[in-house]
């Protein structure tokens, strides 16, 4: 996939929030560094370019966002170290960990590690109000339905689980953007995203078109957290202005991810900067009140970079030699 780079202020004269780095600490640092993000209109493009840039600015290093195709292909390209950072979810970690990414199969992408926990990605679907679809089991029989790039969370999952629910349906990818403009248009039925919330894609449909943002029965979710490596949800009614009352969905955790040889103490003052400064994470994206140290154990896949373990192990969040790379 073609990806488009996407680059962050590079270098600010003054640092706001983190102290400078002493120049002796800063062996190894790369003059520049990239992260993988998604397509645009989904959270990981608006979370991932805001951290590029606060990273950039505060610890004076040239960076920016780069559009990928999402957790599969950011995992391939931080192991092969075309990218040094990353953000990927749960599921696809471990799928590229084990070889069974339909990137590289075979490849066990193992040189990928751990940063810091970001937040939970929610499936969630979407109709227009007018099409009379409000649940999954209305989706009608030969459906086309949005799962989002190739490659991605949603990609990878929410076919699968849509045909373990008895949808039948035509799968059609593209960027969160470009399906919501064609779910807008009539040219799909329903787009079943999976991202961190509020999803800018949805917030933008909702505001100039009426939508159902469609949640799971009990029994839904049930038979989903049955069969997938996901987590019951709840949706805050808040959080959309088409949601009228909270929505149950199944979700999966979201890591930032860095190249294993990515020098210790640039990823130890990365990790210092973001678990330090949440406040600041939020003014970036909403999704970032889950970015909280607290939330580290909720890897169970990637090992720890060494530089993001010691940040941790220094703070009271005890991450085991056996877990660190």
């Amino acid at each position: 996939m073609k990806t488009q780079m996407v680059m962050a202020a590079a270098f600010a004269s003054t640092l706001v929030v983190a102290n400078p780095v002493a120049a002796q600490d800063r062996e190894g640092w790369p003059d520049n560094f990239t992260v993988g993000t998604a397509s645009q209109g989904g959270t990981y493009f608006a979370y991932g370019s805001g951290w590029a840039n606060f990273v950039a600015e505060n610890l004076g290093v040239s960076g920016g966002a780069e559009i990928t195709g999402g957790p599969m292909q950011n995992m391939a390209l931080v192991h092969t170290g075309n990218l040094q950072f990353g953000l990927t979810t749960m599921g696809p970690a471990r799928e590229s960990m084990e070889g069974n990414s339909p990137i590289a199969p075979g490849v066990n992408m193992d040189n990928v590690c751990a940063i810091f926990p970001m937040y939970e990605t929610p499936f969630s679907v979407t109709a227009l109000s007018d099409s009379g679809i409000t649940s999954i089991s209305d989706i009608p029989d030969g459906a086309t339905i949005g799962f989002g790039p190739a490659g991605s969370t949603s990609d990878t999952y929410f076919p699968r689980m849509m045909e373990t629910l008895g949808v039948d349906f035509e799968r059609r990818n593209g960027s969160w953007s470009d399906l919501g403009t064609q779910l807008q248009d009539g040219l799909i039925d329903v787009v079943a995203f999976a991202a961190g919330i509020p999803i800018p894609a949805v917030s933008q449909l909702e505001v100039q078109t009426d939508v159902n943002i469609i949640g799971m029965t009990d029994a839904e979710a049930k038979k989903i957290t049955d069969n997938f490596p996901v987590s019951e949800f709840i949706i805050p009614a808040s959080t959309y202005q088409s949601l009228e009352n909270d929505s149950r969905v199944v979700s999966m955790w979201n890591f930032s991810i860095a190249n294993c040889d990515v020098p210790e103490s640039m990823v130890y003052e990365i990790t210092k900067l973001t678990m330090e400064n949440n406040d600041k994470m939020v003014s970036i994206h909403k999704a970032a009140q889950t970015s909280i140290p607290k939330n580290y154990t909720k890897n169970t896949v990637l090992p720890w970079h060494p530089g993001a373990a010691r940040w941790f192990n220094e703070n009271g969040y005890d991450i085991p030699e056996s877990q660190i790379k």
